[in-house]
């Protein structure tokens, strides 16, 4: 019986965005608690090493079914010709801003006057320091832009060794906080949104395989209302016991999901479910990416997601009636 169950199980291969960290807590809880295979699939969670070659592997079209990753890497590549879509999206508001320390009179763009800001070259960040620095008044010869590998950015920030740091803010904000106790400001708030993170597939991909990759994103976003609902803990243990080898800290884990949770509702989704595409979101986004030169050709917003993928499921333990 097992053995026949596990045959009508569909595989799906998907690539994660990063090394495990609180944005893959609904993925590993799904696979822990068995909510995938209830659903009639066989899912392999792979990590990854950045949004960017995750986009690319997932747009190469046969080594994965699904990717996971920030979607705004995912339309500037949609733009040059990568024929991959968005299927679901979480974290609706651009998880992209500035670290700044507790108390350190730092409240928006036009504080950075005369400080030492950390930022990476090449990185999602960098096309956009020039819009939010205006925002505030400012020019970068206002300030000294400190360029530093994005390995570590973390640590120079955290050092002290400058005022503040442009990245991403979920994953980085409870790891510098550990030494600098920091707060964040978001580029969402200077007019600067995009989808963050979120499920895509290429158009082939979706083509043949289309009801499987809609009943795993649909699993994925009932996980997460799960996880938000006061189940973050047991989503940090259940990525813990998926990736032992990668030696986790729990608090900064927990501390990563707390830090994702104001980014999952966006203004023009307000009442939407979890997960689903939401077109004014996306017609914001192709603003925000043109704006700062990152898209040059698509401007429809509706040509870069799926709608209809992401419906309402029951949550339920493989083998439960």
């Amino acid at each position: 019986m097992a053995g026949a169950h596990a045959q009508a199980l569909e595989k799906l291969k998907v690539r994660l965005d990063w090394t495990p960290w609180g944005v893959h807590a609904a993925l590993h809880l799904a696979q822990q608690k068995g909510w995938f295979n209830a659903a009639g699939l066989d899912v392999s969670l792979e990590d990854g090493n950045g949004s960017v070659t995750t986009v690319q592997l997932v747009g190469g079209g046969d080594q994965f079914d699904v990717g996971h990753a920030a979607l705004a890497s995912m339309m500037i590549a949609r733009d040059k010709g990568v024929p991959v879509k968005a299927v679901a999206v979480f974290a609706r508001l651009s998880d992209v801003g500035l670290l700044v320390p507790k108390d350190g009179g730092i409240h928006g763009p036009k504080d950075l006057k005369g400080k030492k800001v950390a930022y990476t070259a090449g990185s999602l960040e960098a096309p956009f320091i020039d819009a939010f620095l205006a925002a505030g008044g400012l020019k970068r010869s206002d300030l000294e832009l400190i360029g530093v590998d994005a390995a570590g950015k973390a640590a120079t920030y955290a050092a002290g060794r400058t005022d503040a740091a442009f990245s991403t803010i979920p994953f980085f904000l409870p790891v510098v906080s550990l030494t600098r106790p920091s707060d964040a400001i978001r580029f969402a708030d200077y007019n600067l949104n995009m989808p963050s993170f979120g499920l895509f597939a290429t158009e082939g991909k979706l083509a043949s395989r289309g009801p499987a990759i809609g009943k795993f994103a649909s699993v994925v976003a009932a996980s997460w209302t799960y996880v938000l609902n006061g189940h973050e803990d047991e989503a940090v243990d259940a990525i813990v016991a998926q990736r032992p080898q990668a030696k986790l800290d729990k608090k900064v884990v927990r501390a990563q999901i707390d830090a994702l949770r104001p980014f999952f509702q966006s203004p023009a989704a307000a009442g939407q479910p979890t997960g689903v595409p939401v077109a004014a979101d996306w017609t914001t986004a192709v603003k925000t990416l043109t704006d700062a030169g990152l898209i040059k050709s698509i401007k429809d917003g509706n040509d870069f997601f799926v709608p209809g993928l992401v419906r309402p499921v029951v949550l339920k333990t493989a083998g439960a009636p």
